[in-house]
């Protein structure tokens, strides 16, 4: 028997861990708050002009409440007194600690749309950036709530590290995707999670509402996003080992595609899992009829948290997005509305993802500058 008395191959695979001492939790880690710095170390901000970079590490909290330790990466402009602050969550959409931000921002491995629009206009608009490794020391992808927290726990830290001289910075929360649901769980966790901590508005677009029905239309035909939903499965797997024994589903195949991918990032997953099939990759279909697997993807699917964000809110999303469908976004925005948050919905009438990304993100900085500015928040409402 293995981990949790499961038979051994539904043990997780994790990633490699990385072997730089930086990332090594210490021993008093429980004895920390959530947000508190556990160490923090300089680093060359490479193609980011005019910044100057430093890593944090800080004590989090993962799905089952137990303490996990973060990292997120911090560009602040030169010469720039007490600039606003900016969290972004990055389209990680991986599996391997390298491809988390800490790693993957200053190497050259982040994807472009992240390296321009989350790093470099932000700087330019002489912003601070922080960009958490938000899946957490394992590499969870499709663990949103623990996203949502570390995001949380990585402001806090950003705030408390006295060298960076952000204590008293405006601090705002953005991404897109799956930098969108970490940011959105972030805002619709922080009254409860963080109330202590004073957010000035969230901007998120093609945002994945609801896990459950993603994985439900992916179904067992071929896709060419199937390398990022077994990712995802993997991921969950990762964060809820006791809950959701994807492994024990895997046929032959299954496994060596889980070997395959444990360590691989967002651009490997996509071109090795195109139009692959669970289908090609479960021994039987009886995961996806498990009442705790649904109960897992639920829990980390927005449409279903009770919580909601209380600062200024702006979404965007493609109507006709085959990828993060368009419903659930529209009735999460209703709801929030409903419950009060001053929310500004912005859809746009494409149908591919990553347009939709260039397009929406100059309203969405340009809502943060207003806000920044101490602007009335607009409402759709």
């Amino acid at each position: 028997m293995g981990l949790f008395g499961l038979p051994a191959s539904a043990q997780p695979l994790y990633p490699t861990p990385d072997p730089d001492p930086f990332y090594a939790a210490p021993s008093d880690l429980a004895a920390r708050q959530p947000g508190d710095v556990v160490r923090l170390r300089r680093v060359g901000t490479g193609p980011y002009v005019g910044s100057e970079g430093w890593q944090v590490a800080f004590r989090s909290t993962n799905s089952t409440g137990n303490p996990v330790m973060g990292v997120t990466t911090v560009l602040r402009p030169m010469g720039v007194p007490n600039p606003p602050l900016v969290s972004y969550q990055a389209l990680i959409n991986s599996l391997g600690t390298k491809c988390q931000p800490s790693r993957s921002l200053l190497n050259g491995g982040m994807p472009e749309e992240d390296m321009v629009a989350g790093a470099m206009v932000p700087i330019a608009r002489g912003w601070a950036v922080s960009m958490p490794d938000y899946l957490g020391p394992t590499s969870a992808y499709g663990a949103a709530k623990l996203s949502g927290m570390m995001t949380l726990d990585s402001i806090k830290a950003v705030r408390k590290a006295a060298d960076l001289g952000l204590a008293t910075s405006p601090v705002a929360i953005a991404g897109y995707s799956g930098g969108a649901m970490a940011t959105v769980w972030a805002a619709a966790l922080q009254p409860t999670y963080a109330p202590d901590l004073r957010l000035t508005a969230a901007v998120a677009g093609g945002i994945p509402a609801d896990l459950e029905e993603m994985a439900t239309a992916l179904g067992f035909e071929p896709h060419p996003g199937f390398g990022l939903a077994f990712a995802a499965a993997m991921g969950l797997e990762r964060e809820y080992p006791d809950r959701l024994p994807v492994s024990d589903q895997l046929n032959e195949n299954g496994l060596w595609f889980r070997e395959l991918t444990h360590d691989a990032c967002r651009k490997f997953l996509l071109f090795h899992g195109a139009f692959r099939s669970a289908e090609q990759m479960a021994a039987s279909k009886n995961l996806m009829n498990s009442p705790e697997a649904h109960a897992v993807l639920r829990e980390n699917s927005l449409r279903y948290f009770e919580g909601v964000p209380a600062v200024p809110t702006y979404f965007w999303q493609a109507r006709f997005d085959e990828l993060t469908h368009f419903g659930p976004v529209a009735e999460l925005a209703d709801r929030y509305c409903k419950a009060g948050t001053p929310l500004q919905f912005r859809p746009y009438d494409t149908t591919e993802h990553m347009t939709a990304a260039v397009t929406g993100f100059g309203g969405a900085w340009n809502y943060l500058e207003a806000r920044f500015r101490g602007e009335p928040a607009p409402t759709s409402c």
